[in-house]
């Protein structure tokens, strides 16, 4: 199996300082680098913008939002570089997939955001991770609050 570094994408937070220095990692590993979304795990973000509350989100409308997010972080983050990096959209908890795909992938290292609040402790998807993943973890701080 090629050496690979995993990325744990979200939307909000330090995703882009995260995937930055994933994307240094790989390099110095000469690993492949891949960028995972977990999507559809999380039934209480709600609707989007203009839709009645009452009106599901389809798992297709969800997979082509989270699409859209991983491309929008890629390309922000890592520039030119951004198509270098396998991506993987997996529905389900960030936790559980980042977890699962580094050890399909036989992963180094599994890199994650840190949780962007105040709090030394870890988020819920982090403590998962770090309970579980089959390799070393980096958890990357939020910039503001590190």
């Amino acid at each position: 199996m090629p050496a690979s570094v995993v990325v744990g994408i979200k939307e909000t937070g330090n995703s882009r300082a995260a995937l930055r220095l994933a994307a240094q990692e790989a390099r110095y590993r000469d690993a492949t680098l891949i960028a995972v979304m977990a999507y559809g795990g999380n039934p209480a973000l709600g609707s989007p913008a203009g839709r009645p509350v009452a009106a599901p989100v389809t798992a297709d409308e969800e997979r082509v939002a989270a699409e859209w997010a991983l491309g929008d972080a890629l390309a922000d983050a890592l520039g030119d570089q951004a198509e270098r990096v396998e991506r993987r959209l997996v529905p389900g908890q960030a936790g559980r997939s980042l977890v699962d795909v580094a050890r399909t992938v036989g992963a180094q290292l599994l890199v994650l955001a840190g949780g962007g609040t105040t709090s030394v402790l870890p988020g819920t998807t982090s403590q998962y991770v770090l309970r579980k993943a089959p390799c070393p973890i980096l958890v990357v701080p939020d910039p503001g609050t590190a």
